[in-house]
């Protein structure tokens, strides 16, 4: 898999993407994450990207040619362009695991006001990670790479890890435990002692559902009995 991102701060990408599991993918091979600084695809001295609204209002708006050039040269028949926005579709494990299957993404990160209207025609698909407001679209780029390229083979070198884990089948996690058998008084369930693997699973089964009812009875109206 290959990452572009399109921000006005490719060095904000630094750090946060070259360590723990997604900086080791990037080492093996596994995926490309490039930063794209948005300023090289401008034509002035000062690197222009942003103007005032038409109509007035606070603000500035991001300009469209710096962002329809930028996605051009990068674009390739298999590209994916994805825009972070308030308006966009809510990310999620499902759609983490959708975009895990592209085999090249594109991110354009907002930032000031937002985007001139006419760039959204630019994306295929338009991503919002909540209900909430970010200093510029960087940080939900993070998250989304994040949660995206962890699902990629043989990145977490244990393909079941990503199965098994929170949101997957619309269930959180089952409670999981290891050593010391006791601690401070609280012991591990003698079931994860017993070595009977189907009555393990059909406990974390059950003990994942418990959990999902609730912390997150929301995430319950997609299950299948």
């Amino acid at each position: 898999m290959q990452i572009d991102i399109i921000t006005l701060f490719p060095d904000i990408f630094f750090g946060p993407l070259d360590e723990s599991i997604i900086g080791r993918a990037r080492k093996k091979g596994l995926v490309t994450i490039n930063a794209i600084n948005l300023r090289d695809f401008t034509h002035d001295a000062r690197g222009t990207v942003d103007d005032s609204p038409y109509g007035g209002g606070p603000g500035m708006l991001m300009k469209p040619e710096p962002i329809f050039e930028a996605v051009e040269a990068l674009r390739r028949e298999d590209s994916l362009v994805l825009m972070t926005s308030p308006r966009g579709k809510r990310f999620d494990q499902r759609m983490a695991q959708e975009l895990s299957g592209a085999e090249h993404i594109i991110m354009v990160c907002g930032h000031y006001e937002g985007v001139d209207e006419r760039v959204h025609s630019l994306v295929d698909l338009e991503v919002s990670i909540g209900d909430y407001v970010l200093t510029s679209g960087n940080l939900a780029a993070m998250v989304i790479c994040d949660a995206t390229v962890r699902l990629l083979p043989e990145v977490l070198g244990c393909e079941e890890s990503s199965a098994e884990e929170s949101f997957s089948g619309n269930l959180l996690e089952y409670p999981q435990y290891t050593r010391p058998v006791e601690f401070r008084g609280m012991k591990v369930p003698d079931v994860l002692l017993s070595g009977n693997h189907a009555e393990i699973a059909s406990w974390r089964k059950s003990k994942a559902l418990e959990l999902t009812r609730q912390l997150r009875s929301d995430l319950l109206k997609n299950e299948i009995n």
